[in-house]
């Protein structure tokens, strides 16, 4: 199967990664956010698939560039990338009137979005055609 071009530049991935951190900012300033269920740690689950999807566009950016080709680099970089960036959101949400910040097992979530990225990223790259060079794939 023949995939949009598009797919495999590493610019389209870095859009997409200031998309979800923009959205991820909009999200943490609001006051007060619905909750999708009733069950007890629902917000863990959000934390982590949220950052499982920003972590794995922020790891395509970087495995499309030829970097965090193996599986301890972009292990590596989506822990930092998600650790840091969950720093900053719990940061940001202790400033927001009626939202509750620092909470350390919400940036556990968020590490654990890192871990489900790196999964994700390293599947979609084989998907993409990573095992080529970007020269290669842009003329195939």
């Amino acid at each position: 199967m023949k995939l949009p071009r598009f797919l495999s530049s590493p610019a389209f991935w870095r859009v997409l990664t200031l998309i979800w951190a923009g959205v991820l900012w909009w999200l943490s300033s609001q006051t007060f956010l619905p909750k999708p269920g009733d069950f007890e740690g629902v917000d863990k689950f959000e934390h982590c698939a949220f950052f499982a999807i920003g972590g794995t566009c922020f790891l395509l950016s970087l495995r499309l560039a030829g970097r965090a080709q193996t599986f301890g680099a972009a292990l590596g970089f989506a822990l930092v990338f998600c650790g840091l960036v969950g720093v900053v959101d719990e940061w940001h949400q202790l400033y927001v009137p009626g939202r509750s910040g620092g909470d350390v097992w919400d940036w556990t979530a968020d590490l654990s979005g890192g871990l489900l990225a790196t999964v994700a990223a390293l599947i979609a790259g084989r998907w993409l055609g990573l095992n080529r060079t970007y020269k290669d794939r842009i003329e195939a």
